[in-house]
């Protein structure tokens, strides 16, 4: 019988999972172990992301030393320089892959791409780059064409967009899979309780934020958003939730957003809940997602809102247009006005039947994202790059 294919998942340790990590890691969980065998390992300390792992099954192997390299924009204390990184770094990574006989790597974000691609090359491995980020990334441009044997992007939008070299048949576009419970909440339910939460009369309308508190997202936006709507529709009650945390400890974004609301006047109707698991009773309960994000690839809660009946409301930018028909199963605004949020909530609000003809067109296709399906490419592709098919 041939031995199964072992799959290294490498992930930087800490107490922030976002969608990749989650994408990652479900799929690591989820390969047919016949075939396959994930080894997931996790630099430093292990935090959430360790714990994610055990959670779906996994036995994660965290390791110290030695330091991982990292692009300008995430580095952190402890990080590897990058004479030591040449010096010192790549060969041990090397001896590893060797000593654990791994046949491939599979990287997930800027950091492990740049700190496991050259291991894995000079390894004899063969290199998974799956890119989950901005098109014009550097890594994605300039080190995957020389190193990796296939570019996996989540979106058309995040294909790289000036490779130094043509990628031509390397290159695959791959949704993320999106898990759906198997029992729905019940939307009425989810919404009257989340206005008791945040102490909003019975008939307000609660526009919903998720997601991480960073620039690309744009929670400043979705505050100017709400203002506008307020302004636009004095009638109706309207109140922002924001579900998310920044990205890293200290950051003063949480202070920002409320300096910002409070200079728009609408301190009050604006509502700052943290993180929330699950999720899904919060995703229901709001009567629609405004998605403000510039740049996503391919966001995780525009799929999962679509799957529970909330309707989604995105900015025509990143990889929304590549989910949402405008007018159909969502809709598609200016990304870069914050007003142009008002008319199609003023069609949910006002024309009977809307908001039922939107999430049930919504709800049709999203087989195309589900594991099943993800799980079935990823291994025909770890198949294609083996020259097993």
């Amino acid at each position: 019988m041939t031995a199964a294919v072992r799959v290294l998942f490498p992930f930087a340790g800490g107490d922030l999972v976002g969608g990749s990590h989650q994408s990652a890691l479900r799929l690591a969980a989820g390969l047919d172990r016949r075939r396959f065998e994930p080894v997931v390992l996790v630099h430093g300390e292990g935090g959430k992301v360790a714990r994610f792992a055990t959670q779906n099954g996994l036995d994660p192997i965290r390791v110290d030393r030695p330091g991982i390299i990292a692009p300008r924009y995430s580095r952190r204390p402890g990080d590897a320089s990058a004479p030591g990184y040449l010096l010192t770094g790549v060969p041990r990574l090397a001896r590893l892959l060797r000593r654990w006989k791994i046949d491939i790597v599979h990287t997930n974000d800027g950091r492990m791409h740049l700190t496991w691609a050259l291991p894995a090359r000079l390894a004899g491995c063969r290199l998974i780059w799956h890119h989950r980020g901005d098109p014009g990334a550097a890594g994605v441009n300039r080190v995957a064409p020389l190193l990796a044997h296939r570019v996996v992007t989540v979106s058309d939008f995040s294909r790289p967009a000036r490779p130094i070299r043509p990628l031509g048949d390397r290159l695959r576009v791959i949704r993320s899979p999106f898990d759906t419970p198997a029992d729905q909440p019940d939307r009425a339910a989810c919404a009257q309780a989340l206005r008791a939460r945040i102490g909003a009369a019975p008939g307000a309308v609660v526009l919903g934020y998720f997601g991480a508190l960073n620039e690309r997202k744009r929670p400043d936006h979705f505050i100017r958003a709400i203002a506008a709507i307020r302004s636009a529709l004095p009638r109706r009650d309207i109140h922002g939730a924001i579900f998310g945390r920044p990205e890293r400890d200290g950051d003063p974004v949480e202070q920002e957003l409320r300096a910002l609301a409070l200079s728009l006047g609408i301190a009050d109707r604006i509502h700052l809940m943290g993180h929330v698991s699950p999720v899904e009773p919060a995703l229901a309960g709001v009567f629609a997602l405004l998605v403000t994000a510039r740049g996503e690839p391919f966001g995780r809660t525009l799929i999962e809102a679509m799957h529970l009946g909330t309707p989604v409301i995105a900015t025509r930018h990143g990889g929304n247009p590549e989910a949402i028909e405008d007018g159909r199963n969502g809709f598609l605004v200016d990304p870069d006005d914050p007003a142009a949020f008002t008319a199609p909530l003023a069609r949910l609000l006002d024309e009977p039947g809307l908001t039922d003809h939107i999430t049930a067109a919504a709800r049709t296709g999203l087989d195309r994202y589900s594991t099943a399906e993800h799980l079935r490419r990823v291994q025909a592709l770890y198949d294609e790059v083996l020259g097993r098919t």
